[in-house]
């Protein structure tokens, strides 16, 4: 059986993007980045909002964005590899190759998936997360945490949802980040 897993960038008070939306401030450095691609490797679907969808799959639509880096070019052939699920009432079509849109997030169709999946699942962006949180769904959560406070923007955990965490792996990164990961207590 399949974990979902719940990553994100994160600053120190809580935000995956700023208060003008921004996310610039979460670039991973080359070890960072080689953690993400060992990461992304391990995955077999990633489940995607339209937005998380739209600015990943850059990893795809523009080769010119990894030609001058191994580790890029690593993670996006990793990203390539893994079916990709995009829930949105509004994207028509989709860019990128191994890639659905689902109009609903069905908590009981990813249930299905997780029994019936043997690589790991991927849910990025907190918006989609929320619904799976909302379901008792997400096994695992995987936050990268920066040294960086953004006073505000969109926050990675949803508002209305009690998550209880029990501490899996904690990792400092020379450039100051941190790998938290935590298995859900229900």
């Amino acid at each position: 059986m399949a974990k979902l897993i719940y990553a994100a960038n994160m600053s120190l008070d809580g935000y995956i993007e700023d208060p003008d939306g921004k996310f610039d401030w979460s670039v991973p450095d080359d070890e960072v980045h080689q953690f993400y691609n060992d990461l992304v490797r391990e995955v077999g679907i990633h489940l995607y909002g339209r937005r998380m969808y739209e600015t990943m799959m850059v990893w795809e639509t523009d080769t010119g964005f990894t030609a001058h880096s191994p580790i890029l070019r690593d993670f996006a052939e990793a990203w390539q590899a893994a079916e990709k699920i995009v829930y949105s009432r509004t994207l028509e079509t989709v860019s990128t190759s191994r890639t659905r849109i689902e109009r609903i997030f069905d908590p009981e169709a990813v249930r299905k998936l997780k029994a019936t999946t043997r690589k790991d699942i991927l849910i990025g962006g907190p918006g989609l997360a929320a619904y799976a949180f909302r379901a008792d769904l997400i096994d695992e959560c995987i936050f990268f945490l920066l040294p960086i406070s953004v006073g505000g923007g969109k926050p990675a955990f949803p508002n209305d949802v009690r998550v209880m965490l029990e501490p899996l792996e904690a990792r400092r990164f020379a450039n100051g980040m941190v790998l938290l990961r935590y298995r859900i207590r229900l």
